[in-house]
């Protein structure tokens, strides 16, 4: 607790100003303190009362008087008759007054905020005789002249606690300012308004005040005149020392209230600029803004209003000494705003400083984080979750010992939404309390500031036992799960691990971010998709994607350990949200409007997103930019793919305002939003928005139906059509909880003007010359190659005359949709962000092909074959060691084999039933995989079930720890054997390890490997009879649960062999030739 205590006087006996050291004295100052503070006050009394006498007692009688007249500063003191006496009228803080003078011949001095003084209390000062007789002519005392001695000799007396020290700022023995500010949601501030009496201080400061807190629920108050010459400046008249003393206590009043978080609004003429300047050097010191905000309108237009009758009573001389008339007013030097109030409604003038207020982020109460003019991204917190580069060599050392968790493509939109900040103040995937709060509020509360001890409560395991005595204070917007699914295998291995974070790995075996501090839970699938979507539909894209996942989730923070880049040629068009805020910045933003596209960009498209900018400029922005923002990540096949927009987008940059369909590019900023599309509608659109928001957009454009699809054949209320209501979405995003200060604009209709050739809204009176072009109808026009219309001869069935008209898209534009929809089986397009990577092949190799589709082919720059040309050993080898080819490298979950029935039997990849590439989607590989060559499992082997081979080379699962790559030929030595039963086929598992391996001297046997990498052996097990479950299918089982010795695998390779040879031609057996494998390599059939 705060120790408080007087300080020391620093007044000699003499009156002599010097400093006193507090040291033994503090208990004799606070004894004589209280004394000394009542005989000050019994002496100003005193002062006041006696007037001078010699030596008389004055008299101050029971009943006061009060007198109505306002005092001019040259009046001297009158007497006033009386039947006993005679008294002075001494009106408090100011001159005597006759209270018989007639009120016309006294000066009134009042504003349009103060108005004049409805009346003066005074004190009966009653003279001794001695004063009667004498005619005493008493000196009038210059309050003024004493008060300003007083606060010009008089530091502060009072030290409020033992942390602040003498005369200093106070601040330390108070709640801080940012807690108090963050606990409010505003910061305070001071707006002192300035000007001439009529100028519409009162009227524009009201008008401010209304709409602060009615719409926006902040703490406003006002000082004007009103409200402080009836309390604290009651006792102070209208001379120029008064004027300065009521300056002087509204400007700490108003610092006080602005310190204590209250937007304070001030309303007075105070004419002299040494008195505001002293008011505002206050708050600088005490750091609080201050705005001074002069109403500047000229004096003729305030006789015109007058609302008062005033500057009528000036000019028939019955006011003197008039501010702005005939005594001065020194208008602001440099004023924070100036209002011409004459020439703007009073709502425009309160806008214009609304504008202010939420520009310099006065209106919330973190700290200013984005530039001025953009808001700050959601819960207060800027995200950017990448490691520094000093620290990424260390963070990757690091990730490789970590137990490996798999993420998809569509897992790693979602990371880089995290990363990069887009889901601000997520900082990784969602922990189970953190997913409930998305389901069933679509928000979450946070405590950025830990005002209530829950700063971390979106970072640390969710605990349904115990919960803290206060809710986090502030909700903010998140509807959409964010979440990353693993299967049993993967938590095994997690749970089954010492450290504490898991390193996230992508499909191609690349380790991307560390997760710490994992929390693994049920992946409840029905319930999310319930929720989030509202309609079931068991083929919705997403929905199915959901249904694809694991078993349990994994929630923590993330560190990514590099930036996350696609390598598709668009990645300069990939931003981060603070680096996009940046380049606001660099444009002057003072405010940000999104628009998201998932197609091309048509005239129609450009006019609404041209008028959004014009009604901005229209509501007193100056630089409006507009966000022209393609969705990048993950979407459902027959979205227009994400290179064709983008190109298209650079199309209708490059053409400017020179074409209808353009956009200028000194006020646009493109860039590509990173999430995945989930299609969930009114759920989903909030996320749109709020992302947005994050990286500096106020504004977010609304279409119909935003966010919807079209219901799948599987739909059950909505077959084949809308699964959402086109109003909704709108109508939700307005009122969702946590969207906060996000404003919305909507679509409007635009058809296609032939008198122009401009796209617009339809005029109602000739709605013969509008055309609809609808998005189906501009698609047909693509496939069918349509070219431009003649520009005064537009034909009313465009799709017969196979033309587009000139003025509905960019020209170059149109050339890229008209390419994509003519070739759209290609194959060429880039759908959505993936990865395009090498892939990390063996220098003695060469690649066909784009890797991660069905294009790409790897062969062996010696071999003809991997299978038939590779010999079985190496030379000079003992026969425990085999030659091992690689056809899936450690971590990588692309499923690669080579291609029996394929010239050169390349190493491809996999292939689903419907073409789509193949990957696992158990969990990442903990070992290589590929093959034996010059083996073969004939079908005609059959082991003791009754089981045949599968057809394929000699499977291997080498289980070393260094990532051997594809392609490669490595000598490895053979520990043993798993038999698996796949669908009714032998598929035997050779396990070795790499000589070059650092474990390969200490690991022989089985029984080695178990001993120097315990566990492995299960999770071998574990993987061959379960990684196909992830994918719906059910469950392998192994002929037996031991593997075999390296004898028994030995005689297997062997027996493996000899069915190679068979199959070449080679061996003593005979195999028939349909079964279609290409076999001309010379080390089989070939020369």
């Amino acid at each position: 607790m705060a120790r408080y205590a007087y300080a020391p006087l620093s007044v000699d006996e003499s009156g002599t100003s010097r400093r006193r050291s507090r040291g033994g004295d503090d208990a004799k100052v606070s004894e004589r303190m209280p004394m000394f503070v009542g005989l000050c006050i019994l002496i100003a009394i005193t002062f006041v009362l006696s007037r001078g006498g010699q030596g008389g007692a004055a008299a101050v009688p029971s009943s006061s008087t009060a007198t109505v007249n306002a005092v001019p500063e040259s009046t001297a003191p009158t007497k006033s008759s009386s039947s006993s006496s005679s008294t002075y009228v001494v009106p408090v803080g100011g001159s005597p007054v006759n209270p018989d003078a007639s009120s016309n011949s006294a000066v009134s001095q009042a504003d349009a905020a103060a108005g004049p003084i409805a009346s003066t209390p005074t004190i009966n000062v009653v003279p001794t005789n001695s004063e009667a007789s004498a005619g005493c002519q008493c000196p009038e005392p210059d309050l003024g002249a004493l008060r300003a001695k007083a606060l010009a000799s008089t530091p502060p007396h009072i030290i409020e606690c033992k942390d602040a020290a003498a005369g200093s700022s106070q601040a330390a023995c108070h709640l801080p300012a940012s807690t108090r500010y963050a606990a409010l949601n505003q910061k305070g501030a001071t707006l002192w308004m300035t000007g001439c009496s009529g100028a519409g201080k009162t009227t524009i400061a009201t008008a401010l005040e209304d709409r602060l807190v009615k719409a926006y629920g902040k703490h406003v108050y006002r000082l004007d005149g009103d409200n402080l010459r009836t309390g604290i400046n009651r006792d102070l008249t209208f001379t120029e020392a008064d004027r300065a003393e009521s300056v002087r206590r509204t400007g700490e009043i108003a610092t006080l209230f602005a310190d204590a978080g209250v937007i304070t609004l001030v309303g007075l003429i105070s004419p002299y600029r040494e008195d505001r300047d002293a008011a505002r050097k206050r708050h600088e010191d005490q750091g609080i803004p201050f705005y001074e905000i002069f109403l500047d309108v000229p004096v003729d237009e305030l006789k015109k209003r007058d609302p008062k009758g005033q500057y009528a009573r000036v000019e028939s001389g019955e006011l003197k000494h008039f501010t702005c008339i005939d005594d001065p007013y020194e208008p602001p030097l440099h004023p924070e705003i100036t209002l011409k109030t004459h020439e703007l409604e009073i709502e425009q003038s309160a806008e214009i400083l609304f504008k202010r207020l939420e520009m310099d982020g006065i209106l919330v109460g973190a700290p200013k984080l984005a530039p001025p003019g953009l808001p700050n991204p959601d819960g207060d917190e800027q995200i950017d979750l990448h490691v520094p580069a000093y620290l990424r060599e260390e963070r990757m050392r690091e990730a490789e010992t970590l137990p490996k968790v798999l993420i998809t493509d569509l897992d790693l939109n979602w990371l880089q939404v995290i990363g990069e900040g887009w889901a601000s103040p997520l900082k990784g995937f969602m922990r189970e309390g953190t997913l409930l709060e998305v389901l069933h509020f679509n928000s979450i509360l946070v405590d950025p500031f830990n005002l209530t001890n829950n700063k971390d409560i979106h970072s640390t395991h969710t605990n349904f036992d115990t919960f803290k005595p206060y809710r986090p204070p502030n909700r903010v917007s998140m509807s959409v799960p964010i979440t990353l699914s693993c299967t049993s295998y993967t938590k095994d291995a997690i749970e089954n691990s010492p450290a504490n974070a898991v390193a996230l790995t992508t499909q191609m075996g690349h380790i991307v971010a560390i997760l710490r501090d994992p929390e693994i839970y049920p992946n409840r699938k029905e319930e999310i998709v319930t929720r989030m979507f509202g309609v079931i539909d068991m083929g919705h894209p997403y929905i199915r994607e959901i249904y694809k996942g694991g078993e349990y989730l994994i929630g923590g923070d993330v560190e990514l350990l590099d930036r996350i880049k696609y390598n598709d040629g668009l990645d300069q068009w990939r931003k981060t949200s603070t680096e996009l805020m940046e380049e606001f910045k660099s444009k002057n933003a003072d405010t940000v409007y999104a628009f998201q596209t998932r197609n091309p960009t048509h005239a129609g498209h450009a006019y609404l997103m041209r008028s959004a900018g014009e009604n901005l400029k229209n509501e007193g922005y100056k630089n409006p930019v507009l966000w022209l923002s393609p969705l990048g990540g993950w979407t459902k096949e027959d979205d227009v793919p994400l290179d064709v927009r983008v190109k298209q987008h650079e199309e209708v940059l490059n053409s400017g305002l020179s074409h209808p369909g353009g956009l200028d590019p000194a006020t646009t900023v493109m860039a590509i939003w990173p999430a995945p599309m989930v299609y969930a509608g009114p759920t989903e659109v909030q996320f749109h928005a709020k992302s947005r928001r994050s990286a500096g957009a106020s504004y977010f454009v609304v279409g119909r139906d935003p966010a919807g699809m079209k219901g799948s054949e599987l739909a059950v209320a909505h077959p084949d059509d809308d699964l959402y209501d086109g109003d909704h979405g709108r109508y939700v995003l307005r009122n969702s909880p946590g969207i906060g200060s996000m404003n919305m604009l909507s679509f409007v209709k635009v058809m296609y003007d032939t008198t122009d050739n401009v796209m617009k809204v339809p005029d109602e009176s000739r709605m013969d010359d509008f055309i609809s072009i609808s998005g189906s109808k501009m698609r047909l026009l693509a496939r069918n190659g349509a070219i431009p219309c003649s520009p005064t001869n537009i034909p009313t069935d465009l799709v017969e005359a196979n033309c587009v008209p000139s003025g509905f898209m960019v020209p170059k534009g149109w050339e890229i949709v008209v390419d994509y929809y003519r070739n759209i089986d290609a194959g060429r397009w880039i759908p959505w962000s993936r990865p395009q990577v090498e892939p990390g092949a063996d220098s003695r190799t060469l690649s066909e092909g784009k890797f991660g589709t069905g294009s790409f082919q790897l062969k062996h720059r010696d071999y003809v074959s991997f299978w038939h040309d590779i010999p079985l050993r190496p030379s000079d080898q003992p026969e425990e060691i085999v030659n091992f080819v690689t056809e899936i490298p450690l971590f990588m979950t692309a499923k690669m084999e080579v291609q029996k029935t394929i010239v050169g039997n390349p190493i491809s990849q996999d292939s689903n039933s419907d073409g789509s590439p193949r990957y696992y989607t158990y969990g990442t590989p903990f070992f290589n995989y590929g093959f034996i060559p010059q083996t073969w499992e004939d079908p005609e082997l059959k082991d003791s079930l009754g089981n045949g081979g599968d057809k394929d080379p000699l499977d291997v699962m080498e289980v070393g720890s260094t990532r051997l790559e594809m392609g490669s030929i490595t000598p490895c030595r053979v520990l043993g054997h798993l038999e698996l039963i796949d669908e009714g086929e032998m598929d035997n598992k050779i396990i070795c390890i790499s000589l070059t391996d650092r474990d390969a001297s200490v690991i022989h046997t089985m029984e080695d490997l178990e001993r120097i990498k315990p566990g492995t052996i299960d999770r071998l097990k574990d993987w061959l009879t379960r990684y196909k479950t992830s994918d719906g299918k059910p469950e392998n089982a192994l002929a037996s649960e031991n593997p075999t010795r390296t004898k028994e695998a030995l005689e297997l390779i062997n027996e493996t062999h000899e069915r190679w040879k068979n199959l070449c031609g080679k061996g003593s057996g005979y195999v028939s030739v349909e079964h279609g494998f290409w076999l001309d390599a010379p080390g089989c059939k070939g020369k």
